[in-house]
């Protein structure tokens, strides 16, 4: 399976779904596509939506640490919203979620991130 990534801007607010599996083979992409859209972008927060991601493994966990340092750096917010059982286990026994909000949906996540639309 491969790897889609959709990008949306909302006001200052970046939204990132991926779909299919993000792992060592697809990680670059997700990596340069966030990074770019960041860094030309008028966003100050991100949301990465995981509805449809499938799989991920350490690759994966890596590209969200990274770009996660990027827009804290910037003096923003990363958020995460809407993953599968096995895509949320992984971020807990990694301890992404001691930094990282987890919401149920992205509506909630832009409230949380007081970003209504």
């Amino acid at each position: 399976m491969s790897l889609q990534v959709e990008l949306e801007q909302q006001r200052n607010v970046l939204i990132v779904r991926l779909r299919g599996e993000l792992d060592h083979h697809t990680a670059d992409i997700v990596r340069f596509k966030m990074e770019d859209a960041i860094l030309r972008g008028r966003c100050d927060h991100v949301v990465l939506s995981l509805r449809d991601l499938q799989f991920m493994d350490s690759s994966g966990l890596g590209v969200v640490l990274g770009r996660y340092k990027l827009v804290k750096g910037r003096g923003g917010r990363m958020v995460v919203c809407d993953a599968h059982d096995n895509v949320k286990r992984l971020f807990e026994l990694s301890g992404l979620f001691k930094i990282l909000s987890f919401y149920d949906n992205e509506r909630s996540a832009l409230a949380g991130l007081e970003v209504v639309s």
